[in-house]
């Protein structure tokens, strides 16, 4: 089945394409351009690059591995216009003969971007090869200079975006467009990353260093993108520099850092990692047996290698590891937590011909977490984890400057596992006190999808995904569909829907990882399906600066709410609540890229809303992270080559949280003890006070022992707006009490960074 649906989709592209033209995809009497574009010190290919012919309607940006190609071009001498933020502009002057296919690799300069018409043109001309809808790409300097703790984030980074929500200010997890973090697919050089946080969530498990692109699809996105109902972000690693070995060392309050990178081969190599060191400080800190402090600690490995294999061929092999542990233990209770991500991925990227570019991606990555304790003598664990072998293929095809083609396929093995024992020494097996899991399963995936510029205006995208699920025994066809109109020169407007299938559940506690758990969609329930609804308008109202409106409308079928009074599970459907929602909302960005001054301003507003039978007697209610206003303003200055300062603001509305109505107070026979039971009232029906928070940093750039350094002074939570957290009944008291819990007040941290 797999195979017949491939050798369908890519047989009616085709046949598509070649009605799309009215001849045959190539002319003999034309010319075509591709390449590569990087960095001229590093050697490092650059992602996102615009190249334009000047003068022509022939544009393109660099894919994720820096390649381009633009071809049918008529023979002639043009000037080649290679452009991207936090370079030089570089122009080339080239002539291309009748049938010629010139190879380029372009180099660009570290320097001040002075933004001029001809990049207007030209990134009108790249976005008509792929209809991007809200796609934002955070330039890895801005990410470099918004800190906590002395850690860049990029997760920290994103949620400064407009329409980006966490559960907390102390949260890494992402709620885009009313979607939880579950339903985003987080992907590293092609690897699925299940959990990646820091922290239990305070900042993400992405080290900086090493990493080159961050793209952030917020809705809409297109047809090789599966298995989730909200966003994308793709992430992709550093190679590594290619003309010399570099490294850099990082020391902060939370964690330290050190990255190395060099040559190797025709390639190069790459690797990086984070450690914190409370466990160090705890041994010089004198111990208190009554309340002892709880070893924590956390790491992070990034590391790639990447080797030139021909001209046309690259091959790279990466790899991500992160381990989070914590222990606490005084007399008669006992508890240890353990996370961790392993993943590893080889990529071959190959240059079939000058309009034909293919990568294939070989992947394993694992989650797993384990928390055990001992109460009193009764021992207890819960373990827990989900392990995926997937294999991609994905070809680009730019069939001349009118027709884009993208079409590939993949398939991947799933292990879900989980075990639960509550014997508390007894043996193995007995009764219902040890449970255990162990589920395999399997999903095939092919999608094509294609961009044909009707006019120089208009341009129409569509697109067509098929997925199988062997568990469930399941297939669904995702149709993708975008039209992007150039009204002006610098507005156009575009307009997105697609259907988004979701098999994947995650069992979690919003504001806690502790015990996440990934579970498949089995019989029992079905999947989880999204239809987005997307119009937008983007448009440069001012030299160096980018306006975009976002209005979207989803529709949420078969969402999941855990069901926490189930202990004694044996299918899906006995572990969540399923029931439906909806999400719409609107998303102004203005942002400025390039100067001395660089930032933006985003406001969104949002409104979301959920049914589920068992839930709020079946009456529609609010999720818990619905912010509707949510106002935020991100401002980076460089004064002089020494100077940098930084600033952060958010204003959003409060959270929702479930109030009570009522108590209930009984007692024990023969128990000098009362039990109280608070009665809740409507669900997440009440709103906490609205949050705030400025953060603030300056860079101070100098040399230690004549290597370039940079001191870093973070100050989170500038005037100590200590927010609450949640908020509970003690009804420990005669009289119920209203009790906060209120998250960090203000913190300065000062860090160090030393390149060499």
């Amino acid at each position: 089945m797999y195979r017949i649906i491939c050798l369908l989709l890519t047989t009616l592209s085709v046949v598509t394409v070649t009605m799309a033209n009215g001849s045959s995809p190539r002319d003999s009497t034309l010319a075509s351009v591709s390449g590569f574009v990087e960095d001229s010190l590093t050697k490092e290919t650059l992602v996102g690059a615009t190249v334009a012919i000047s003068g022509t309607k022939f544009g393109a940006y660099t894919n994720k591995s820096g390649y381009f190609s633009i071809s049918n071009v008529r023979p002639g001498t043009y000037t080649l216009t290679v452009s991207m933020v936090g370079y030089t502009r570089r122009s080339i002057e080239m002539t291309l003969r009748a049938g010629e296919t010139k190879r380029l690799r372009v180099a660009l300069g570290t320097g001040d971007v002075t933004l001029r018409e001809v990049n207007v043109t030209a990134n009108r001309e790249a976005e008509r090869r792929e209809i991007s809808i809200s796609k934002v790409n955070v330039p890895m300097e801005q990410i470099a200079s918004m800190r906590v703790g002395g850690e860049a984030d990029i997760f920290r980074a994103l949620q400064m975006l407009p329409g980006v929500l966490t559960s907390s200010q102390i949260s890494s997890g992402l709620f885009i467009r009313g979607g939880s973090p579950d339903q985003n697919l987080v992907l590293l050089d092609g690897m699925t990353v299940y959990n990646p946080t820091h922290l239990f969530g305070f900042i993400s498990a992405f080290n900086s260093d090493a990493i080159k692109d961050v793209e952030l699809l917020k809705g809409g996105f297109p047809a090789e993108y599966g298995g989730r109902m909200s966003a994308v972000l793709n992430v992709t690693q550093k190679d590594g520099n290619r003309d010399h070995v570099q490294g850099v060392l990082g020391l902060g309050v939370i964690s330290s850092r050190a990255s190395l990178q060099g040559p190797l081969g025709n390639g190069s190599w790459f690797i990086g990692g984070r450690r914190t060191y409370l466990d160090i400080i705890k041994a010089f800190i004198p111990e208190d047996p009554e309340a002892p402090i709880p070893d924590f600690g956390f790491y992070d490995v990034n590391a790639k290698i990447t080797q030139d294999i021909t001209d046309d061929d690259k091959l790279s092999i990466s790899g991500f590891l992160t381990s989070d542990a914590l222990s606490y233990e005084q007399p008669g209770i006992e508890f240890g937590v353990g996370i961790g991500n392993r993943a590893t991925s080889a990529r071959w990227q190959h240059v079939v011909g000058d309009n034909l570019f293919s990568v294939v991606t070989l992947s394993a990555s694992s989650y797993r977490n384990n928390f055990t304790g001992n109460n009193a003598g009764i021992t207890f664990q819960i373990a827990n984890g989900i392990v995926d072998y997937s294999l991609k293929a994905e070809m680009d095809w730019f069939v001349d400057e009118d027709v884009t083609l993208k079409f590939g396929g993949e398939g991947t093995l799933y292990n879900f596992t989980y075990k639960q024992d509550f014997s508390g020494g007894a043996q193995s097996g007995q009764g219902d006190a040890v449970f255990t899991l162990d589920i395999w399963d399997r999903i095939a995936s092919v999608f094509s999808q294609m961009a044909y510029n009707v006019t120089d205006q208009l341009t129409l995208q569509g697109g067509l995904r098929v997925n199988y699920w062997s568990l469930s025994d399941l297939s669904t066809v995702d149709p993708r569909l975008a039209v992007r109109y150039q009204l002006y020169d610098n507005v156009a407007v575009k307009a997105s829907y697609g259907q988004f299938y979701q098999y994947l559940r995650l069992a979690t506690v919003p504001d806690f990882t502790f015990f996440d758990t990934w579970l498949p969609t089995d019989r029992t329930v079905p999947p989880g399906r999204a239809d987005h609804y997307v119009l937008s308008m983007e448009s440069q109202p001012f030299e160096g600066y980018d306006f975009n409106v976002d209005v979207y409308y989803k529709t949420l079928a078969n969402i999941n709410e855990l069901n926490a009074t189930q202990t004694r599970a044996r299918t899906v459907n006995e572990v969540f609540f399923i029931g439906n929602g909806e999400a719409y909302g609107a998303e102004l960005f203005l942002q400025k890229k390039t100067g001395s001054f660089t930032g933006w301003i985003g406001y969104a507003l949002g409104f979301v809303s959920a049914q589920f039978d068992s839930i709020n007697r079946g009456a529609a209610f609010r999720p818990k992270y619905d912010r509707r206003h949510d106002f935020k303003v991100t401002a980076l200055y460089a004064l002089s080559k020494r100077w940098e300062f930084g600033a952060t603001f958010i204003f959003q509305s409060g959270q929702s949280y479930t109030g009570s109505t009522s108590r209930l107070q009984g007692d024990f026979p023969n128990v000098d003890a009362q039990v109280g039971i608070i009665v809740p009232s409507q669900r997440w029906g009440l709103r906490l006070p609205n949050s705030h928070q400025l953060n603030l940093n300056v860079n101070y750039n100098t040399t230690i022992a004549g290597l370039p350094a940079r001191l870093m002074l973070d100050i989170f939570n500038a005037y100590s707006r200590r927010d609450i957290w949640f908020r509970f009944y003690d009804i420990s008291k005669s009289i119920p009490e209203v009790t906060d819990v209120r998250l960090l007040p203000i913190i300065p941290t000062i860090s160090l960074e030393v390149k060499f």
